[in-house]
C-alpha cells in the first residue's frame, strides 16, 4: 500500500468552506456559511478563528453582561458574543454589546447591524491582542460605534476597563477613563459595576 504525499493529504483535508473566494469573503457570504467553528469572525475579508477561552475571559463577559443588564433602559438590550455587520468585508463578534431594542428583530437572528450598536466591549485575550487593541477598535470607530470598552487582565487578576468615546470628526476613539475596582459611568446610560465581584465568580 502506497501512502499519499503529505502535501496531498493536507490539501484534501481542508474543508471546502475554508477556501476563500478569489476576492475574499463578504459579509453576506460569511453569514450564510454552515459548519464554521463557534465565534468565527470576518475581519478584512478573512475568517478569524477563536482560540479556546481562558477562565478570565469567560467570567468577565458574565460579570459585564449581568452588570449592564441591571440598569439597562427599556429602549436598549444587552447581548454577548453576537456578530455585528460593520461593512461588506467585516463582521466581528464583540464579547459584549449594547444594541437598540428595535435592532432585535427575531430570536433566530445571528447578527446585528452596526447602526443599532451603542457599545462594543472587547475582553483582550493573549491570542488576539493586536486585533482587540488595534484592528477591531479601528473598524468599530470607522463604522460609527460611539462607545468602546477594552478590558485587560490586571496585575491583581481583576479586570481593568479602558473606556473610549468616538470623536466623530476624526473617526477615532479617545480614552476617557480607566477603571480598576469599580466601573461607574453616566453613558451610554447609568452604569455601576463592581469589578471586584470577579473574585467571587
Amino acid at each position: 500500500m502506497t501512502a499519499e504525499p503529505i502535501d496531498e493529504v493536507d490539501r484534501l483535508s481542508i474543508p471546502a468552506w475554508l477556501r476563500p473566494p478569489i476576492d475574499g469573503f463578504t459579509t453576506d457570504y460569511f453569514l450564510k456559511m454552515d459548519g464554521l467553528p463557534p465565534h468565527t469572525e470576518l475581519i478584512d475579508g478573512s475568517l478569524v478563528f477563536v482560540s479556546p477561552q481562558r477562565d478570565f475571559h469567560s467570567i468577565v463577559i458574565d460579570l459585564l453582561t449581568a452588570g449592564l443588564r441591571r440598569s439597562v433602559p427599556e429602549h436598549l438590550r444587552v447581548r454577548r458574543e453576537m456578530s455585528v455587520v460593520l461593512s461588506e468585508r467585516n463582521c466581528p463578534e464583540p464579547d459584549v454589546l449594547v444594541v437598540r431594542a428595535e435592532g432585535v428583530t427575531s430570536r433566530e437572528q445571528t447578527s446585528y447591524q452596526v447602526a443599532d450598536v451603542i457599545l462594543a466591549v472587547e475582553v483582550v485575550s493573549p491570542s488576539s491582542e493586536v486585533r482587540d487593541r488595534e484592528r477591531k477598535p479601528q473598524l468599530y470607530a470607522k463604522a460609527g460605534i460611539h462607545h468602546l470598552w477594552r478590558v485587560e487582565l490586571g496585575d491583581d487578576a481583576r479586570p481593568v476597563v479602558y473606556v473610549y468615546e468616538l470623536d466623530e470628526s476624526t473617526h477615532a476613539y479617545g480614552l476617557v477613563g480607566i477603571h480598576h475596582d469599580r466601573l461607574k459611568l453616566g453613558w451610554p446610560y447609568a452604569i455601576d459595576i463592581d469589578l471586584a465581584e470577579v473574585d467571587r465568580l
